[in-house]
């Protein structure tokens, strides 16, 4: 690992917002963490892993507690009840996997056998009656974005909707159970090719979590931004609960777009741009999670750089991390108030928390860490 790097990391933390309180001793950490993850060999043509790995906090040691060969490259991962995981395939995805807490394959799809023209853009969630998930796909021949409805245990396609918008990336449910939809608004070609990005038409939807009825429609007024990954963080200050969304640009000026904003917030009801402090590369954010008091932690891979955004400070963006493509992040509370955040990079593991240390730990073999991962359990 470059020390210095991690140095940098450890130096922008004194740099955060004041948050009214001080170190609380690494003896209220919870011990360990099980995360699922997804994974290739260090080299570009190596064949994709995914499975759950084991940190432990005492010993500052990554282990890999299972993995199992994917058919192509991943992308999202949703957590199961047993400790397993369903993972999707990268945009434009072609199959869906589920394995047991175990490592067993369970049930594995190929969108082929479904005598339809779509293919996954690799997000699902799981409907809040936990008899479905909700995956976003996109019909090949017209580019329209779409919402599968599916069996939970057998991945069978039960019913289609239209997601009122193209490129339909991630989406989450909110505390009634509807859909909010993040349309990126990028046309494509079959081959996942953009093209005619002067029609871009990204929007954010909520959608009825039964009918799939469109209720709410958002629109930022640069079109050339794209709304694509989304995080819920509640807000003890004022009691409310902000969506984050992180955009990437894709303006044809290189200027505008490293200059553009990678952060959306909706306040409930108001989608806006509270800061315009980017990664100062490429206008990109490829992850958002939640972190303390209705803060968000953004990663820009390119950028190296992992970075917190709060509402407390809205118009601003606070480097956490800063190391070779930081990317993967998932929600991790440690002690008390949490707000924690695990936030994988080049040269393994770090671990962020307003009150706590930050620890690194390199990864258990040579592997380079996908766009996404989720925490399965914390003991």
């Amino acid at each position: 690992m470059n020390r210095r790097h991690f140095c940098l990391s450890l130096a922008a933390l004194s740099g955060l917002p004041k948050l009214g309180f001080a170190l609380t001793p690494a003896a209220t950490v919870s011990q360990t963490a099980l995360i699922g993850a997804a994974w290739r060999g260090p080299n570009a043509g190596d064949t994709y892993q995914a499975g759950v790995l084991a940190a432990d906090w005492d010993t500052k040691k990554l282990a890999i507690r299972y993995e199992l060969p994917l058919p192509t490259r991943p992308h999202g991962l949703l957590a199961e009840a047993d400790g397993g995981l369903l993972v999707i395939g990268v945009r434009p995805g072609t199959w869906m996997l589920r394995c047991d807490g175990d490592g067993r394959i369970m049930q594995q799809i190929s969108l082929s056998n479904e005598g339809s023209d779509n293919s996954l853009n690799g997000h699902a969630v799981l409907a809040q009656t936990a008899d479905v998930i909700y995956t976003t796909e996109t019909e090949t021949k017209t580019g329209r974005g779409k919402i599968g409805v599916r069996d939970r245990l057998s991945l069978r396609k039960l019913d289609e909707w239209e997601s009122h918008g193209i490129d339909p990336h991630q989406l989450v449910l909110d505390q009634k159970g509807q859909l909010v939809v993040a349309n990126g608004g990028v046309p494509r070609t079959a081959s996942d090719k953009k093209f005619d990005l002067h029609r871009m038409d990204s929007s954010l939807v909520k959608l009825d979590g039964k009918t799939g009825r469109l209720l709410q429609r958002w629109q930022l007024d640069d079109k050339r931004l794209s709304m694509r990954h989304l995080a819920w963080s509640d807000s003890s200050m004022d009691g409310k609960r902000y969506l984050g969304i992180a955009m990437q640009a894709e303006h044809d000026d290189p200027l505008k777009r490293v200059t553009a904003p990678i952060l959306a917030v909706l306040d409930g009801e108001v989608l806006s741009v509270p800061t315009r402090a980017n990664d100062g590369v490429v206008g990109y954010a490829g992850d958002i999670t939640a972190a303390y008091n209705g803060g968000f932690v953004l990663s820009s891979n390119q950028a190296g750089l992992a970075q917190l955004w709060q509402a407390g400070a809205p118009d601003k963006l606070k480097p956490v991390v800063e190391l070779q493509e930081a990317y993967a992040l998932t929600s991790w509370s440690g002690p008390k108030p949490g707000g924690g955040v695990l936030i994988s990079t080049a040269p393994g593991l770090v671990r962020w928390h307003p009150t706590a240390k930050p620890l690194f730990l390199a990864w258990p073999k040579p592997m380079a860490l996908d766009n996404h991962w989720v925490l399965l359990n914390e003991a």
